[in-house]
C-alpha cells in the first residue's frame, strides 16, 4: 500500500503555541512512517505557515526558518506553494493532522479551509469545532440534551465597558455564590482563568480573561471538586476510554499545573465506582454526538467530594498529545498504543470525508 501524504500542522497564534509544538514533536516521533509520508507545516506566531523539517519543532519557527507557503487553494490544487513565487513545494496533500490548540486551529477556521479544498482533516469539522470551542454554546446545547453541566453566566467585554452595571450582572454572579471561576469562553489549556473568592476580585479577574477573549464565562465552583477526564474516539457511534483523574499541584488545574509543574499527578484509571464510570462514559458519548464531533475529543467532568454531584465542564476537540497528556494516556490504558491511536485517527478522517 502506498504511503499517504500527511501534513502535520502546529504552532499558531494562540497562547497555546508552545504546547502545540510539544504535541507535534510527540506525534512526529510516534507516527508510523511505513504508513505516512510526513510533511511538517509550522504556523508562526503571526499566523504565517512555513514548510520545513524537524528544526521547526525546535525553535525554528521563532527564528524564521522554513519556506513560507500558501495554503492549498482548491480541490484541484491541494499542494503547498511557496508564498513569494507560487512554485510547488509539495505534492498534493492526502490528509491534514492539525494540532494547533486554541484559536486558528481548534475553532473551525482551519477545518473550513480544508473542507473547501476537499482535504480530509483529523478531528472535528467546522461546526463541531466551533461549537466545542465556545464553553457557553457547548453548555447550552448539552443542557438541552439533559446532560448536567457547570452553572454559569456569560458576559461580553464590550457591553461591560459601555455599561458596567448592565443587566445587573454583579447580582447574578452573587447569586451563583463564591467562589467562582472567571474564564475566557473560547480558549483552552486553562489560559486566562482566575478563581475568585470575593466580589472585590471580580474586576481584576475579568481584565485577565478579556486579554484572551471578548466573551467571558463566570462559573459556579463545584465544592471540593475532583477533575475526571475521559477520551472519546470515533464518528457517530463513538467509543470511550477508561476515565482518569487529575490531581493538580496547584489549587486548580491551571496552565502551569497542567504543563509545567511536575507535582501534578494523573491517576489512570480514576478511582471512582463502576456506576459513575458508566454514567460519565454515556454522557461523554452523547456530548460527542450532540456537538457533531468526529475523530477525537477529551471530555472533562467535575465531581464534588462533598455531595457526589457530577457535571460536565468542557469538551476539547484537539486535546494535547504531549508525553504527559491525558488523551493518549487514557487510550494507552485502554489497550490502544500511541502509534495505533494516530493510525486510527487518520482512518477516521478519511471515513468522515467520504460521501454518505
Amino acid at each position: 500500500m502506498s504511503r499517504r501524504r500527511l501534513a502535520l500542522v502546529f504552532g499558531g497564534r494562540s497562547p497555546e503555541h508552545d504546547v502545540s509544538l510539544v504535541s507535534a514533536r510527540a506525534i512526529h516521533d510516534q507516527l508510523d512512517r511505513d504508513h505516512f509520508e510526513l510533511l511538517l507545516v509550522g504556523v508562526d506566531r503571526q499566523g504565517r505557515p512555513r514548510l520545513g523539517g524537524r528544526e521547526l519543532l525546535a525553535g525554528g519557527l521563532d527564528r524564521g526558518e522554513g519556506i513560507r507557503v500558501r495554503w492549498p487553494a482548491s480541490p484541484t490544487d491541494r499542494a503547498l506553494r511557496e508564498e513569494a513565487t507560487g512554485r510547488l513545494v509539495s505534492a498534493p496533500l492526502d490528509v491534514v493532522f492539525p494540532i494547533i490548540h486554541g484559536a486558528g486551529g481548534e475553532d473551525g477556521a482551519l477545518q473550513g479551509m480544508l473542507q473547501l479544498c476537499d482535504i480530509p482533516c483529523v478531528g472535528a469539522g467546522v461546526l463541531g469545532s466551533a461549537l466545542a470551542m465556545d464553553k457557553d454554546r457547548t453548555r447550552r446545547m448539552l443542557a438541552a440534551e439533559g446532560i448536567p453541566v457547570v452553572e454559569d453566566i456569560v458576559l461580553h467585554a464590550r457591553a461591560r465597558r459601555e455599561n458596567p452595571d448592565a443587566a445587573g450582572w454583579r447580582a447574578r454572579v452573587h447569586s451563583l455564590g463564591y467562589p467562582v471561576f472567571v474564564k475566557p469562553a473560547r480558549t483552552g489549556s486553562s489560559v486566562g482563568i482566575t478563581k475568585v473568592t470575593a466580589a472585590e476580585q471580580l474586576d481584576e479577574a475579568l481584565e485577565i480573561a478579556e486579554r484572551f477573549d471578548e466573551k467571558i464565562v463566570i462559573e459556579r465552583a463545584v465544592p471540593a471538586a475532583r477533575e475526571i477526564e475521559i477520551s472519546v474516539l470515533g464518528l457517530d457511534r463513538p467509543e470511550v476510554s477508561v476515565p482518569g483523574e487529575i490531581v493538580p499541584a496547584a489549587e486548580f488545574y491551571d496552565y502551569r499545573a497542567k504543563y509545567e509543574d511536575p507535582e501534578s499527578k494523573l491517576l489512570i484509571p480514576a478511582p471512582i465506582d463502576e456506576a459513575l464510570v458508566g454514567r460519565i462514559g454515556e454522557w461523554a458519548k452523547r456530548a460527542f454526538v450532540a456537538l457533531d464531533l468526529a475523530g477525537m475529543a477529551r471530555v472533562d467532568f467535575l465531581l464534588s467530594r462533598e455531595s457526589g454531584e457530577t457535571v460536565l465542564n468542557e469538551v476539547n476537540t484537539l486535546p494535547g498529545f504531549t508525553p504527559i497528556s491525558m488523551y493518549p494516556k487514557l487510550w494507552q490504558a485502554s489497550g490502544l498504543t500511541y502509534p495505533r491511536l494516530l493510525d486510527r485517527l487518520v482512518e477516521l478522517a478519511f471515513e468522515a470525508a467520504r460521501p454518505s
